[in-house]
């Protein structure tokens, strides 16, 4: 029941990320353009953005992406560690 509920949970905030992200990038509902609109994104992919960017193949849809790896090793440590019961 707690790993559903964290894994919701990183869901819920990667998509607000992404939410933010698109408002502050394109300007939406009033907001002046924010370069730093991004940075909730890159804090829910981290480490895999720095690792992707010292490798020299960062991009803003590897940023975006780079989330996905995380809830990954979220669902799979669920499902590890949620069989031993």
């Amino acid at each position: 029941m707690l790993c559903r509920i964290v894994i919701i949970g990183f869901a819920v905030l990667w998509f607000l990320s992404l939410v933010i992200l698109a408002i502050g990038t394109f300007g939406w509902f009033g907001q002046e353009q924010d370069p730093l609109s991004g940075v909730y994104v890159v804090l829910l992919g981290s480490p895999w953005i720095q690792f992707i960017g010292s490798a020299g193949l960062a991009s803003p849809l590897v940023g975006i992406v780079a989330p996905v790896v995380n809830l990954l090793c979220l669902v799979l440590a669920c499902r590890i560690f949620g069989s031993r019961n």
